[in-house]
């Protein structure tokens, strides 16, 4: 059965990759929520999607204590996320301010996974293969997904990701194929696809088989899906 995963939490009421966001999602019966990470200049693992603030202030310039007090610690937000799957999208490109080359983003937030959740319920995703390379070295245990564009070659993309050792790819729904899906499980890696809120768009991921959908509507997902 296809999982339902919010994107960023349920945002139907409010602000995403927030703790009433997540909160709102488990109530709407999602089975999961997918959420950003990003690294405040103190270090600290702050769940937000892009870099800079609505104001412009960027997050990788400012310690957690001057941000908004709405924008969760990864910590608060495993927390409140307790018991639903949680894919947590490590932010960490070359074009983005508060890049870090040595992937320390990704490693730290291993690192609190392995303490707050040993691993169980948790997975984590990322753009850059390197990033999620350096989750699985820091523990290999982790559940790891590979996100990818509509452009990518899907079926080259599984491979790599098979032979690196992740267990996912997460591809845009629009690139998801019966070959692509069937290829997967027959490597024994899951497809988690995103950002899917069409209902006849969910029924047809349903039917080839993802294994997860990721959605801005999770109520819309679960009626289209008869749940």
């Amino acid at each position: 059965m296809t999982a339902v995963w919010a994107h960023r939490g349920d945002t139907a009421g409010g602000r995403e990759n927030t703790l009433a966001a997540f909160a709102a999602a488990r109530a709407a019966g999602a089975d999961g929520v997918e959420l950003d990470v990003r690294a405040a200049a103190d270090g600290v693992l702050v769940v937000h999607h892009d870099a800079a603030l609505d104001d412009g202030r960027f997050i990788a310039h400012r310690p957690a204590r001057d941000l908004p007090a709405w924008l969760p610690t990864l910590e608060e937000a495993l927390e409140e996320c307790a018991g639903l799957r949680v894919d947590i999208e490590v932010k960490n490109l070359p074009t983005e301010v508060g890049y870090d080359p040595e992937e320390g983003i990704a490693v730290e937030t291993a690192r609190l996974v392995v303490r707050m959740c040993a691993g169980a319920g948790a997975l984590i995703s990322a753009f850059a293969i390197t990033t999620i390379d350096a989750a699985r070295a820091t523990a290999p245990d982790i559940a790891t997904g590979w996100l990818t564009l509509a452009g990518y070659d899907q079926l080259d993309a599984l491979a790599l990701a098979a032979e690196r050792g992740h267990s996912a790819l997460h591809p845009r729904h629009e690139a998801v194929t019966e070959e692509l899906v069937g290829a997967a499980h027959g490597r024994g890696m899951a497809v988690h696809t995103w950002t899917v809120d069409d209902p006849d768009r969910i029924r047809l991921m349903d039917a080839l088989g993802v294994d997860a959908l990721i959605t801005n509507v999770p109520g819309v997902a679960r009626a289209a899906l008869g749940r």
